[in-house]
């Protein structure tokens, strides 16, 4: 249980962070280049999702017997 609590704190602290720096770059005007720190941040979260539901369906596999 204490992975998917720290999985969930990161990717909540993730998703602040990449809002903090779309905030400040959309405010100096550089509103191009928010949507990329955007684009990139979610990006990351998905590979950490991903690798997440890889790491489930290898654990439902193993209780299953269909290695």
């Amino acid at each position: 249980m204490n992975l998917e609590v720290n999985a969930i704190f990161q990717i909540a602290g993730i998703g602040i962070i990449i809002a903090m720096i779309h905030t400040v770059l959309k405010q100096m005007g550089k509103e191009d280049m928010a949507h990329w720190v955007t684009v990139i941040g979610f990006v990351v979260v998905l590979f950490m999702v991903v690798r997440m539901l890889d790491d489930l369906l290898q654990e439902i596999k193993s209780i299953f017997l269909f290695q």
